[in-house]
């Protein structure tokens, strides 16, 4: 058998969080990073670090815990679609001023992850009230993990309710976790917490031999 030929170093042996430096963001690319447990992450006076924290927030099904204003939120008369308006989506994660993570999403973000939808292996959720757009997210199919990118809302609660559809989709598919990346306050309330490294790619690896097709 021939060894799997990545272009990443192996993020197992990385002393830091980030694993390597480099602006490239084709399909191909992103494809590979996110296959390994590996993700780009821009900071304004750095050149484009590709990340792999050693402590990974992941939300397992399980875990998921749904607030009471939340629960009051979910019985608004929204709709819900997936991969309906992935433009519309990323655009507005862009825009919407966020406390948790800032304005990281340029120009090269929106067309490299819009390329990647194209491809399938980019998506979006979205919730609706009515006809307009009241919240949603996106992310990335890493091989039967759904690895969540970022989130916005124009209506209270509306990422969040937007976020807990899909999981109920996820689960329909064979899923029992996602992967959040890096904790942030409202994904904690939620449920996510943070494991070792290590523990994230095994876990991922052993998704990925299930062979779940989770869109």
């Amino acid at each position: 058998m021939h060894a799997e030929v990545t272009l990443f170093p192996d993020p197992r042996t990385a002393r830091g969080d980030i694993i390597a430096i480099g602006n490239d963001l084709s399909t191909d690319t992103l494809r590979d990073a996110y296959g390994h447990g590996i993700f780009p992450w821009p900071h304004d006076e750095l050149p484009l670090p590709w990340f792999s924290p050693r402590r990974r927030a992941v939300l397992f099904f399980d875990d998921l815990h749904i607030g009471r204003s939340l629960r009051r939120s979910m019985k608004q008369p929204f709709q819900f679609t997936i991969d309906r308006a992935f433009d519309s989506v990323i655009r507005a994660c862009a825009t919407v001023p966020r406390e948790d993570q800032g304005t990281w999403i340029g120009a090269d973000i929106i067309r490299a992850y819009t390329a990647l939808h194209r491809e399938g292996r980019a998506h979006s959720a979205e919730l609706w009230d009515r006809e307009e757009l009241a919240g949603g997210l996106y992310g990335v199919d890493a091989g039967g993990v759904f690895t969540g990118e970022s989130m916005f809302h124009y209506r209270t609660d509306a990422s969040k309710i937007a976020l807990l559809h899909l999981i109920e989709h996820l689960r329909s598919r064979g899923s029992t976790w996602l992967d959040c990346q890096i904790m942030t306050p409202h994904m904690r309330a939620l449920g996510a917490r943070e494991i070792p490294r290590a523990q994230f790619l095994d876990l991922l690896a052993e998704a990925q031999g299930q062979g779940h097709r989770i869109f």
